[in-house]
């Protein structure tokens, strides 16, 4: 079945500014995910978004609903991420400077807290997804940690405490993890880049 007669009644009410084969994603779905965002970040009222920001999202956006089809188990019920999210929003409660500030955002943005929290674990789904598929290629050889310790490590060290430098012993396992994020976020690009073209990803204007 083809997406014009859909898309064109879609645009009619709301346009389509994405599409994953055969589901739309609309204006109003980037709108909605850019309040969230700032309401998350405790930045609220959310200022104006420009379209290079509506973009961005958009492509975040995409991306969220393209690693969520990769989803191999189901994890949507998982009490270790319902939790996470809980606290996640509880910690979003926090960075703002009162309860009604807080209790004012939440409900300009027309979701309620089961919505919130549904979105919350779907982004702990995500995480767990990536941690699975790409963790165990991402780990660094010791050249690399070493490499790291001399040319990064130290030089910041030394700028920012004015102190001797730790031992590698000491910060070998925060080093390693630095470089295993770094790794990750490459072969998450990589992975995304892969997997449009084949989920048949298509941006159209705003």
């Amino acid at each position: 079945m083809g997406l014009g007669p859909a898309f064109s009644r879609a645009e009619i009410l709301d346009r389509v500014v994405a599409s994953i084969s055969e589901v739309a994603i609309t204006q109003s779905d980037v709108e909605r995910e850019y309040r969230l965002e700032r309401f998350l970040d405790g930045q609220w009222p959310a200022p104006p978004p420009d379209s290079k920001t509506l973009e961005q999202v958009r492509e975040r956006l995409t991306d969220q609903k393209l690693l969520l089809e990769e989803e191999t188990q189901d994890l949507s019920r998982d009490p270790a991420l319902e939790k996470a999210a809980a606290e996640e929003l509880d910690a979003v409660r926090k960075r703002f400077s009162s309860e009604p500030d807080y209790q004012s955002a939440f409900h300009a943005l027309h979701m309620d807290e089961k919505q919130i929290l549904t979105n919350l674990v779907a982004e702990q789904r995500i995480m767990k997804i990536v941690e699975q598929r790409l963790r165990p290629a991402a780990a660094p050889g010791a050249t690399d940690v070493e490499s790291y310790y001399r040319d990064v490590f130290t030089p910041e060290y030394t700028q920012k405490h004015g102190s001797p430098v730790p031992p590698l012993t000491e910060v070998q396992g925060q080093i390693q993890e630095i470089l295993v994020q770094k790794r990750i976020d490459q072969l998450l690009a990589s992975w995304l880049e892969e997997l449009k073209p084949n989920r048949r990803v298509r941006f159209h204007s705003f």
